[in-house]
């Protein structure tokens, strides 16, 4: 490592390597393609960057490209790698879509030794030959699972590449293996050494994953009474926008601190409400999986399923937002009986010990007995009886008048003929 990084690495408080770390810097160092793979919150973004910026020369033009799915993450990316290139006297410019793309042009014409970008945005910039690579060395795909996993985007990257210089070295990393992960040659044309450190990675910290079960219904409600939890913070994920947005407005009329974070939103009220989590500001940050997709927010203490994932890589993703760099952490998965036996069914095969919670009285229970034991040593509430009013000669002439229609009257015998 270089001198530079050494010396910052522990500023950072930085003690090891981590083993993603450890296992791919050599790799990158000969120049070669890398397909890393290790746990949510294990390093991943330093276990590129610090190697492939040592290859790069000062005012050489671009020379290395990065790919995130989103603009956060594509932002988050450029925040942490900035400040290390800073080190060697090399600039790093963020192209993301939402953003104003003739200041983005600008900021191209001091030729940025490093570019980190969303696929649509770059590719516009490349075919308008605004963003040059033929001085490229080396190009990563983060969240690769994600970003190769949809059609648009898989051909996005591809023609992106198409771009850049035969002699790049092509590198993709992700928490998840997705089937497109093995069958890079056939999209790509090459086959990257794969590193593999899911199993030996211990760098979470003890995350506890709790089952809440709820009616339907009544979902929003849980999330009002979990903000209610002292020092209690969460991401909490939807499926669709249209729920997300229901609820935040449900939220907000019940006065719970909440901030929402989709890809429907301007860029500059995304970045609030990713601003307002980190500083804890809003107990509840509502979400997609796309727009949190690979965050690092630090210390993060919950996650919140509101609506179950369908699928083991999704639920990954999700709960990989707390429990980061040995924290601990708590996910809280909202649904009804059959939902939760069916999500039980479904994350079994990862072996992830789903335990049964209850809210009760501001805090979360996990025995039921001791649940039974609050709800004893709790008050009873006494029934509020309405008071009689005293009824007026008025009101009482009013109920006791009935009036005299032909249709209550009774047909005794045959009508009379007119």
């Amino acid at each position: 490592m270089n001198p530079k990084f050494e010396n910052y690495f522990k500023e950072q408080g930085f003690e090891a390597l981590t083993p993603i770390q450890a296992e791919v810097a050599p790799l990158l160092a000969q120049e070669k393609s890398v397909l890393g793979l290790a746990p949510t919150g294990s390093g991943k973004t330093i276990a590129y960057a610090l190697p492939l910026l040592e290859q790069l020369l000062p005012k050489d033009g671009t020379q290395l490209l990065i790919l995130a799915p989103s603009q956060e993450l594509a932002a988050q990316l450029t925040n942490v790698i900035r400040p290390w290139a800073k080190l060697l006297e090399l600039n790093v410019l963020s192209l993301i879509g939402g953003a104003n793309v003739k200041r983005q042009i600008e900021k191209l014409k001091k030729r940025p030794e490093v570019v980190i970008g969303t696929p649509g945005r770059l590719l516009n910039l490349i075919n308008d030959k605004k963003l040059k690579l033929h001085k490229l060395e080396a190009i990563v795909i983060d969240e690769a699972d994600e970003l190769l996993g949809e059609a648009e985007t898989l051909a996005d990257c591809r023609e992106i590449i198409t771009h850049a210089p035969r002699t790049a070295a092509v590198s993709f990393f992700s928490a998840t293996k997705a089937p497109i992960l093995s069958e890079l040659h056939r999209w790509f044309g090459i086959e990257p050494t794969v590193i593999d450190v899911r199993q030996v990675d211990h760098t979470r910290g003890q995350v506890e994953h709790y089952l809440l079960e709820v009616p339907q219904r009544k979902r929003v409600d849980a999330l009002r009474r979990l903000a209610q939890l002292d020092d209690f913070c969460a991401l909490v994920f939807f499926k669709q926008t249209a729920e997300l947005n229901d609820a935040y407005e449900k939220l907000k009329h019940a006065h719970v601190n909440v901030a929402r974070l989709h890809s429907e939103q301007r860029q500059v009220e995304r970045e609030q409400a990713l601003r307002q989590l980190r500083k804890r500001e809003v107990a509840l940050l509502l979400t997609t999986d796309v727009a949190a997709r690979g965050l690092d927010i630090p210390g993060l203490p919950a996650v919140v399923n509101y609506d179950l994932p369908k699928n083991v890589n999704t639920y990954i993703h999700r709960v990989g937002r707390t429990g980061r760099m040995g924290a601990d952490g708590t996910v809280i998965n909202i649904g009804n009986e059959r939902d939760l036996r069916m999500f039980k069914q479904l994350v079994k095969e990862k072996g992830y010990e789903l335990e049964p919670v209850y809210l009760y009285q501001r805090q979360l229970v996990t025995d039921q007995n001791e649940l039974a034991e609050l709800k004893k040593q709790a008050p009873s509430r006494p029934v509020r009886k309405k008071p009689n009013k005293p009824v007026t000669q008025a009101e009482s002439a009013k109920k006791k008048r009935k009036k005299n229609r032909k249709r209550d009257q009774k047909n005794k015998g045959k009508r009379k003929k007119s």
